[in-house]
Order: C-alpha cells, then sequence, then structure tokens
C-alpha cells in the first residue's frame, strides 16, 4: 500500500528546533527538513565558556540528528502560509505541509546611547567569538564591564573573572532577580570571592570606546564592555503577517498552533501560548519542541492534539568552572527559598549541560523517549527578569 508522505520543515536548529526534528522521526511517513543558518550546533547555555576560554560552544549535527533529517544551512526569510511554503535568503523554496517555527531568541537592541558602536553580545556563536578575539589582545588587568544582573550576565562575569579578569557587574536593577533571596545571596558571595565588582540599581546612560557612563554621572573604565541585558526574538512571524506579541513571539493556542494557520506550530524561546511565554531557556525549550512535535504528529493521524502541560525545577548557575547555585523552584517557575552551592552545584550544572545534548541524541536514536516534568502553570506574565535567563 502506498502512503502519502506528510512534509515537515523545522525552523531554527536550536535546543527546541533539533529535538522536535527527531521527536517526528515516531511517524515514518514524514520528510523532515531542519533549516539553520549555521552548519553546527550551537550550545548557548555554553556560550559564557567559549568567551573565557573555558570550554566550545559547538557540536555536530551529524551527532545529534536522526537518520532521514536533511539539514539545510540558510535563513528563513519568510513563510507564505497560503502557499504553506518557507522562503529561503538564498532564494530557495521549501513546501511543507506543517511548520515547526523555533526560531529562538537573539540579543536585544540596546537603546542605550553608544552600546549598539561598542558593547559586545554573548546572545550568539558570532557575537562571542567576536567578543573572544577582543578579550584575546586585552591587557589581563584591564577592567571589563558586564551590563545586566540576570543569569547570563552573572555567568559571564563570573567565567571571567575567574580566569583572572578585572570585572564590574552593573545589575539596572537587583542581581539575579529571577532567584529567591537565599539564591542572590549565594551567588553574591561567590561573586565577592572571585573579586567581582557588583553594582545593583545602577543603570548604564552610556558606553564608550573605552569606559561605561552610569545614570548618576559616574564613570566605569571599561576597556571591554559586555552587554547581556534582555533578549528578543528574530521577526520571521511578524514578517511572515503572522500574529505575535509585543516581543515579537509567534502567538499561539495551548496546543502550540498558530492562532492564525493551523499549519504553523511552535517551539522553544519564539512562542507565546495564549500570550503567556515560558521562561526563554532550553529547560523550556525541549518539552515545548516535543509538544509541538506531538501536535504536528496528531493532526497528520486525525487525532485532537493535546494541551500544552509543562513544569520547571529551577535554574542552574555556573559561578566559574568550581563553583555553582542551583535555585530551586515550583512547577510554575517560581523560585523557592532553597539552593544548592558550591562545588557540588558546580558538578550539577556540568550534569545538566551534558544532559541537554545527551537527550537530544538520546530521542535521535530512539524517537519518543523523551520526557519532561508535567503539571506546572503559568502567570500570566513571566517576569521580566526571567528573559534574559538563557540556562
Amino acid at each position: 500500500m502506498n502512503h502519502q508522505r506528510t512534509h515537515v520543515v523545522v525552523v531554527g536548529g536550536g535546543y527546541a528546533g533539533t529535538l522536535a526534528a527527531n521527536h517526528l522521526r515516531q511517524c515514518a511517513d514524514i520528510d523532515i527538513r531542519l533549516v539553520n543558518p549555521r552548519p553546527v550546533f550551537v550550545e548557548r547555555i555554553r556560550l559564557h565558556q567559549l568567551v573565557a576560554g573555558t570550554g566550545t560552544a559547538t557540536a555536530d549535527y551529524a551527532t545529534l540528528l536522526g537518520d532521514g533529517i536533511g539539514l539545510v544551512v540558510d535563513s528563513a526569510e519568510r513563510i507564505h502560509t497560503a502557499a504553506r511554503r518557507l522562503l529561503l535568503t538564498s532564494g530557495a523554496v521549501l513546501d511543507y505541509d506543517y511548520l515547526i517555527y523555533a526560531v529562538g531568541s537573539t540579543g536585544a537592541t540596546p537603546a542605550v546611547a553608544g552600546a549598539a558602536e561598542f558593547a559586545y553580545s554573548v546572545a550568539d556563536l558570532e557575537s562571542a567569538k567576536r567578543l573572544r578575539y577582543a578579550l584575546a589582545d586585552l591587557h589581563p588587568d584591564a577592567a571589563i564591564t558586564v551590563v545586566g544582573g540576570g543569569l547570563t550576565g552573572i555567568e559571564t562575569a563570573s567565567e571571567l573573572a575567574e580566569q583572572g579578569r578585572r570585572v564590574s557587574l552593573v545589575c539596572g536593577g537587583m542581581l539575579g532577580p529571577s532567584l529567591s533571596a537565599r539564591g542572590r545571596r549565594s551567588v553574591a558571595k561567590q561573586l565577592r570571592k572571585l573579586g567581582v565588582s557588583v553594582l545593583e540599581s545602577a543603570a548604564v546612560s552610556q558606553v564608550r570606546w573605552d569606559a561605561v557612563v552610569l545614570a548618576d554621572g559616574a564613570v566605569l573604565p571599561s576597556a571591554v564592555t559586555v552587554w547581556t541585558a534582555g533578549f528578543g526574538v528574530p521577526d520571521l512571524a511578524a514578517r511572515s503577517g503572522l500574529r505575535t506579541d509585543a516581543l515579537g513571539r509567534l502567538l499561539t493556542d495551548e496546543t502550540l498552533t498558530s492562532v492564525d494557520d493551523e499549519r504553523i506550530v511552535a517551539a522553544g524561546d519564539a512562542a507565546a501560548p495564549s500570550g503567556q511565554p515560558l521562561r526563554m531557556s532550553c529547560q523550556a525549550a525541549g518539552p515545548l519542541a516535543a509538544q509541538a512535535a506531538n501536535t504536528v504528529l496528531s493532526r497528520i493521524a486525525g487525532r485532537s492534539p493535546a494541551a500544552l502541560n509543562q513544569a520547571f525545577v529551577g535554574q542552574c548557575v555556573s559561578l566559574g568552572r568550581r563553583h555553582g547555585t542551583i535555585q530551586l523552584a515550583r512547577g510554575d517557575d517560581t523560585p523557592v527559598n532553597v539552593v544548592v552551592a558550591g562545588r557540588s552545584a558546580a558538578s550539577i550544572k556540568e550534569a545538566v549541560c551534558k544532559g541537554t545534548l545527551w537527550a537530544i541524541r538520546r530521542e535521535a536514536a530512539k524517537p519518543g523517549t523523551y520526557r519532561w516534568f508535567r503539571g506546572g502553570t503559568r502567570p500570566a506574565q513571566a517576569p521580566a527578569g526571567q528573559q534574559v535567563a538563557l540556562q
């Protein structure tokens, strides 16, 4: 008997897109193509290590993708929903029956004067490499300023300080806003041990090539300034005429299906189910990916897809290679006043990083084996501080 094959295009080869593509292989009658602008997988949760020279942050897709998945190295330019076609930057066109929208997140463009010209980012591979090259040419005792008190800023400042760099961390508000009081104390204690100068409730008004100017007029010498405050998402959905939230995430229902087109299903950082997005993190990306793929599989099989159901367990913060803080949380991602700190926490964080790729590889080998925590609820709006937490 001849079976009509279904064509699914996955846009974005990060944590969500790669796992979703593997999860789809539970059905043998699907042709799967994964579109990604780079030929390698980027471990975003290790980009601060790449910057400091303490680790790498890429993996070969050949070790991550299951048999039969076609990798298309290109960028998505526009989705033509009526024709079910994806236009790529190269001019190529991919037809699809279903599209999984997993474009991920990017660094937000700072509105502060001079930041776009003089500040570096760790939000993507290319930016992290530029920062690493800049640090390589820097005197070991030169002042470095990290702007942003979220998890990305904390990890970047810690990693650099552990290498003997002289680092200031300008938080804007409080240090670690997504952490509990005990979690913040734990992080602050280790930052002090590493020699990081933490400036809470200090805002940046200008970035110069050799300094950072604070809102109160104070000037911090800064040979290199790293901007980690805030993240956005690519505007592919908006360019394609699909409705998004204020940040640009694709608006979906509780099955992660676009409110405008049932053939488009979202996963990862760029999804806003019922206008209530989860925290941007690989912890959210994996479960969202599996559920997005399940929605597609259900529709192909003629079944009603299940509603979103996942829970958080906490946040892992590395503080250099030898220390860390594990912040435990309720299922709805609100922190409880319980943390694990020190060398054991660093070991747990490293195991989590390795386990993330292990889970993708296992799904490639045995589709449908991915499991996640369920039963969490979502607040009406994700706290702004949590949107800068990539871990």
